[in-house]
């Protein structure tokens, strides 16, 4: 079983930067893709950056292209979300998701922007 815990979420100023990070208990097999997603109240969840493992391919939503950056510690099974020029648009809680063939969720951190 693999377990994710993000943490770094909070309350922030528009204009502002937070960084978020998952870690994973254990990887039980191969690793193709680290990923976050986002969740607004009344909206779907939306991918909002993924880390492709073999070929270190990156992908980015339109709204965030830019601002927010992914990147993993191999070595510490961890991803992360640097995000900056927050704007109040990105208020929503923010999964990690691991694909293993099987896909984990970890139980989300809330990020709210607003003055």
């Amino acid at each position: 079983q693999v377990q994710l815990m993000e943490s770094g979420g909070g309350l922030v100023q528009p204009g502002g930067s937070l960084k978020l990070s998952c870690v994973a208990s254990r990887f039980t097999s191969r690793v193709y893709a680290m990923s976050w997603y986002r969740q607004a109240p009344g909206k779907e969840r939306e991918l909002v950056a993924s880390f492709t493992i073999q070929g270190a391919y990156t992908i980015y939503a339109d709204s965030v292209k830019g601002r927010f950056t992914i990147s993993t510690n191999n070595a510490k099974n961890a991803v992360y979300l640097q995000m900056n020029s927050l704007k109040p648009e990105d208020t929503a809680v923010y999964y990690c998701n691991a694909d293993l063939g099987l896909i984990y969720w970890g139980q989300g951190t809330q990020v709210t922007v607003s003055s």
